[in-house]
């Protein structure tokens, strides 16, 4: 019997939904002023009707998508039309262009570089009909700010800056300042007016859209799941012939699987929230990942609680984040299961990181493993317990995942295993399924600036045309470079080079993909730089590090001496369909189509 109490609302749960109504509320009024407009505006609403008007007429129309603040900012750019349906040109992602992973800096190089997308096609900042953006910054300024008070007076620390890994105040600004950023980049008369659209929903208009299942006549299941959105932290929709609907969402920013594994594995694993999700979850693996034996894991368990229509709640008597956030995340209670959290001064200290190095000879190092093996264990029960009420009622066998915890692919892998054929036989009476899934590459705060302009034309009524059209190109999203600048880049960073071949040509292309082959068998490294930028977190093949995966030792020396990066990362194989077939089990819910999940999970 569990000796851990459980409180899952807040105190004051009144008085802070009376401060985010009124944070939301101001700021909606200054944006009616400063050309930042919600998406319920009558702005918004002129802007869609417009652009239906210009669909029906059969004018093709193009959108502007910004994440200007925030984590991996960036802008995009979508063509519509209904012959064409909706085509995604670009992402552009800010980070790549300064070198700093999960950027909230405003993405000055990416809506430069768009500006050039936009005169390569003849086309001016005026011929934009609607910039929309990634995130409603006027609802996330009430969202954030509504928890400093519902746990009145502890909470208040909420406010602090340090105590997020991505301080809301400067990302909530750089948003309503948008349309004074692009009068100065684009040289305007006047502000450009923008369009802020809910955070999930641009989650799930991307994903779906480029998805094998968009526009299918079943029912196709969206979860997004982060760390938090503008509103709460998990939405479900369900989209059938093209159209999406949100059948429920929570409203809280704290009952968030997202930020639950954020802060665990960052307290306990010694990397930064954002970094330290993927290292976690490749520890994982060196613990014990039995439900019935790990040391950690029942008494973990509480930190949820689990509700009758598949809401996840935060035990706020054994978490301690929802009142001093990233600074003081432990209660003495959660201290008693994981030990105390590493603190953020502490962070990437060699003495602090978990190193699985010496796994076979210091307790400690399993200790930590066999509680990021609890983490992951916890945080899947939460996303079972989720996935099973959608099914249930829904009754459809599609999912998408989206949101920063979709790339938690030991999850995916196990949501596939779980949901088989056996569970709809027994769960969902009917015709024998399974669960197909798909998670795209970019399911984090990379695609959002994309999701927004997609979901504003499929609004305007621009359907996402035959499914896996946009799939065929939406992930090589960047602009190719040229040779000019290719050979700028390697004189600045005085490296030399050698002319191989021109891949254009076909005898070239095989002789130099000979070449290659042969220093990957004598287990050279190569760097694999090719066409436009792939857009999200996956290396598919145009930003790509290749070496030999039949010698045991190339995750060692890629991780030691290529990647400079802990042994305890993990490496994604890369395969034809026809190896992968041969030298993997793949389960069927994930590979049973062309542009099968295990592509980009």
């Amino acid at each position: 019997m569990s000796d851990i109490r459980t409180r899952i609302r807040p105190r004051f749960p009144r008085l802070g939904r009376a401060v985010r109504r009124t944070i939301t509320g101001l700021l909606q009024v200054i944006g009616r002023l400063t050309s930042c407009h919600g998406p319920d505006s009558r702005y918004a609403r002129e802007r869609l009707k417009s652009l239906n008007q210009k669909l029906i007429g059969g004018e093709t129309a193009w959108l502007l998508g910004i994440t200007p603040g925030g984590h991996d900012t960036g802008a995009a750019l979508v063509e519509c039309s209904l012959a064409g349906g909706i085509k995604l040109h670009v992402n552009h992602e800010e980070s790549r262009f300064l070198g700093l992973k999960h950027c909230a800096k405003f993405p000055r190089q990416a809506i430069a570089e768009l500006g050039r997308d936009l005169a390569e096609r003849g086309l001016e900042f005026s011929d934009i009909h609607a910039t929309l953006l990634g995130w409603d910054y006027q609802r996330w300024a009430g969202v954030l700010t509504e928890p400093a008070v519902s746990e009145f007076p502890g909470s208040l620390q909420l406010l602090r800056a340090e105590t997020s890994p991505v301080p809301f105040v400067p990302a909530v600004y750089q948003g309503v300042s948008t349309p004074y950023r692009l009068k100065r980049n684009f040289q305007l008369r006047g502000p450009a007016p923008v369009i802020n659209l809910e955070h999930h929903d641009n989650h799930a208009y991307f994903s779906y859209a480029v998805s094998p299942f968009a526009a299918s006549s079943d029912p196709v299941m969206i979860l997004v799941v982060d760390g938090s959105g503008d509103v709460g932290a998990i939405s479900w929709y369900l989209a059938c012939d093209g159209c999406i609907e949100r059948v429920q969402q929570n409203d809280s920013p704290f009952d968030s699987l997202g930020l639950l594994y954020g802060v665990l594995s960052s307290s306990q694993g010694g990397w930064p929230a954002l970094s330290s999700e993927g290292r976690f979850m490749g520890a994982s693996a060196w613990g014990n990942m039995d439900r019935l034996t790990n040391p950690f894991y029942s008494r973990l368990r509480e930190i949820l609680h689990f509700g009758p229509d598949g809401q996840v709640f935060l035990n706020r008597r054994l978490a301690g984040w929802h009142l001093r956030g990233c600074r003081r995340p432990y209660t003495p209670e959660l201290s008693d299961i994981l030990g105390p959290p590493i603190p953020p001064e502490n962070m990437w200290n060699p003495d602090a990181i978990l190193r699985v190095e010496d796994i076979e000879h210091a307790p400690i190092t399993r200790e930590r493993v066999d509680k990021a093996a609890a983490v992951q264990l916890v945080f899947e029960d939460g996303l079972f317990h989720i996935v099973s009420h959608f099914i249930r009622r829904t009754g459809s066998h599609k999912l998408v995942l989206s949101g920063g915890t979709a790339l938690n692919c030991l999850a995916n892998m196990r949501i596939v295993e779980r949901f088989d054929a056996d569970w709809f036989a027994r769960y969902v009476p009917g015709e024998a399924r399974h669960l197909h899934i798909w998670v795209p590459p970019a399911p984090n705060d990379e695609g959002v600036a994309a999701g927004a302009a997609i979901q504003f034309a499929s609004l305007a009524g621009a359907p996402f045309g035959r499914p896996g059209t946009m799939l065929q190109h939406g992930f090589y999203c960047g602009r190719p470079p040229t040779r000019p600048e290719i050979e700028t880049a390697l004189q600045a960073a005085d490296i030399g080079s050698v002319p191989l071949g021109d891949i254009s040509n076909e005898n070239d292309m095989f002789r130099i993909a000979d070449l290659l082959a042969f220093l990957i068998s004598r287990d050279g490294v190569i760097g694999l730089f090719q066409g436009a930028a792939e857009t999200g977190p996956r290396a598919l093949g145009h930003r790509s590090i290749v070496a030999n995966p039949t010698n045991p030792a190339t995750r060692t020396i890629l991780n030691s001496l290529v990647k400079f990066r802990e042994l305890i990362r993990p490496l994604a194989p890369m395969a034809t369909l026809e190896a992968a077939l041969e030298y993997f089990h793949l389960s069927p819910g994930a590979s049973d189509d062309n542009y099968n999940a295990y592509n980009y999970m």
